[in-house]
């Protein structure tokens, strides 16, 4: 049976890793906690992937390597750089595929309907490095160092999910109080189950079409004023309210946390429409996207989201 090495340990990583132990492969979960899920076939490792000695020891015999590796958020432009030529050494060293797990960060803004042929234009930090890292792995494919594909997901959706709408939205939602969202409410917006995304991810590594391309995940397109709602009735609580962080509280928040930084690179995407098509995935792969309401029922029956408590006034 086939062993791949899965480095990270968020949700779309430990679902990729679950989908290819339940058809009978073996996957060496690699992280720096050593954590990830129980399964006989999964095989929780700790190692920073920085250590490409150590990664390409762990990778030897691995068909496929899965990059889900992701530093903090604010600090891809220092970090990811290394941990992904690390990764790229290691697989390309042992003679495995790679399947990078990307994000739409790279193609900038965008009038009209993202495609995998928009060029990358970004010009933000973030975007910058995550379409050079591409790049780079796409330049050692076309040598034959390696092959390489890259599935692009949008904003996750789902247990487990962390993005814009699981940290800010579904916790406030299902706990009955107001969410703060840095984010339009009523435009249209790509989003992406992340068993949707590993379900991809497993099905471009096992499919000779896949290699030397990038491929968009499917994708659920809605508002957040549209999930939220949904979430709601499904969990049986109030409509919600939602309001629109402004640019000033934004700023205000960053002063405590560089999170909120971030958000200001990729308010093309947060305050405008981003629209993407996915149908290069559903008609070469027949991977399709989950009905919005079965992700969000499976958030409410997991107890993905943390009701806040409300505090006694009385």
């Amino acid at each position: 049976m086939p062993t791949h090495v899965v480095i990270g340990r968020g949700g779309t990583a430990t679902a990729t890793a679950l989908s290819l132990a339940e058809t009978g492969d073996r996957v060496r979960m690699v992280s720096r906690s050593g954590l990830g899920p129980t399964h006989p076939d999964v095989e929780p490792i700790a190692l920073d992937a920085l250590d490409t000695t150590a990664l390409s020891e762990i990778a030897t015999g691995a068909s496929t390597v899965f990059n889900m590796a992701m530093p903090a958020y604010h600090t891809w432009p220092e970090t990811v750089p290394p941990l992904f030529g690390s990764i790229l050494s290691a697989a390309e060293t042992v003679g495995a595929d790679l399947v990078m797990l990307g994000n739409l960060y790279g193609y900038g803004p965008v009038d009209g309907v993202v495609s995998e042929q928009t060029p990358l234009s970004a010009t933000g930090s973030k975007g910058v490095v995550r379409a050079a890292m591409w790049a780079d792995a796409l330049a050692a494919h076309e040598a034959g160092r390696l092959r390489v594909t890259e599935v692009r997901a949008g904003q996750f959706l789902g247990a487990g999910a962390v993005s814009v709408f699981s940290l800010f939205v579904q916790p406030a939602v299902l706990s009955g109080i107001p969410a703060k969202v840095p984010q339009e409410l009523d435009l249209a917006h790509s989003y992406t189950a992340i068993g949707d995304a590993a379900a991809a991810l497993v099905a471009v590594a096992r499919d000779e079409r896949s290699w030397g391309r990038a491929w968009h995940a499917p994708v659920i397109t809605a508002t957040v004023r549209e999930i939220a709602n949904r979430l709601a009735e499904l969990a049986d609580v109030a409509a919600p309210e939602l309001v629109v962080l402004t640019d000033a509280e934004i700023a205000e928040f960053a002063e405590h946390d560089p999170f909120w930084t971030e958000l200001f690179e990729t308010k093309y995407m947060s305050h405008r429409e981003f629209l993407v098509d996915d149908s290069a995935m559903r008609t070469t792969f027949g991977s399709t996207a989950s009905k919005l309401d079965e992700v969000l029922a499976e958030v409410v029956a997991a107890g993905a989201a943390v009701r806040r408590s409300v505090p006694d006034a009385g």
